[in-house]
């Protein structure tokens, strides 16, 4: 929990209360360590079911335990962290259940969203056809990492035309949960054809303004993944944490 700003002259130090050790951490390291983890997360170097050793991540990123752990427990709560009795931290898995529930939820917000779009203007629609073709400049050099935050940004680009902000926040929250299967997923050349083709596609009806249509498209878009995601999701599941 927080704690009363200390005053160091003209600077102010939000101090937290470590819930385990009761010791006082600095909640800008605790930021700056959520970050830089919640990044191996989401750019497929920390893999789903792998396990997060405290000292191992303090040592690599120079800090003591106290805000490693004060931001695993942060990214549990955003649920991409787990952790166990006798295994600690690690990267969460999602059972088959639990993906399919993500993207039924992606499904019922998204159109929502997307029906409420006002017009693209030519800018928006040339920055899309520039972003999809970095996400392919991107899986030719393997950059998976880019690639999927090339892809990210691509679709909340048209969700940001919506005046529905907190349903595209919620849904940029359960995009989070499936992010780091989407990273290992891009590796597959066929797949990464698939999202660009798919993408013009979802250009093209912006340009027309046919909200419909970009509906219809963008569900089979969706439903593309979720059979690729599904398949790795699978593999992961099935393999020791």
């Amino acid at each position: 929990m927080a704690v009363p700003y200390e005053r160091l002259g003209s600077a102010a130090l939000l101090i937290i209360l470590d819930p385990v050790k009761g010791g006082l951490v600095d909640a800008n390291a605790v930021n700056e360590v959520t970050a830089a983890i919640r990044r191996m997360i989401l750019g497929g170097e920390l893999l789903p079911g792998q396990q997060i050793r405290q000292a191992q991540m303090a040592a690599r990123l120079g800090v003591s335990r106290l805000p490693v752990r004060e931001g695993l427990h942060q990214l549990m709560s955003d649920g991409l962290v787990s952790h166990q009795h006798n295994v600690g931290f690690t990267v969460s898995r999602l059972s088959r259940e639990e993906f399919d529930q993500i993207y039924l939820m992606r499904e019922v917000l998204e159109a929502q969203v997307l029906r409420t779009l006002r017009p693209a203007e030519p800018a928006l629609l040339e920055r899309l056809v520039e972003l999809n073709s970095a996400i392919e400049a991107a899986g030719r050099t393997q950059d998976l990492s880019a690639a999927r935050a090339l892809n990210k940004e691509f679709h909340f680009a048209i969700f940001g035309l919506s005046p529905l902000g907190l349903v595209v926040a919620e849904i940029e929250r359960i995009w989070a949960w499936a992010m780091p299967y989407q990273t290992v997923s891009l590796h597959d050349h066929g797949g990464r054809e698939r999202i660009l083709s798919e993408h013009a596609a979802i250009i093209e009806a912006l340009r027309v303004g046919d909200h419909e249509r970009l509906v219809t498209v963008m569900d089979d878009h969706r439903q593309g993944s979720e059979v690729q995601l599904g398949l790795l999701q699978a593999r992961v599941q099935d393999r020791p944490a």
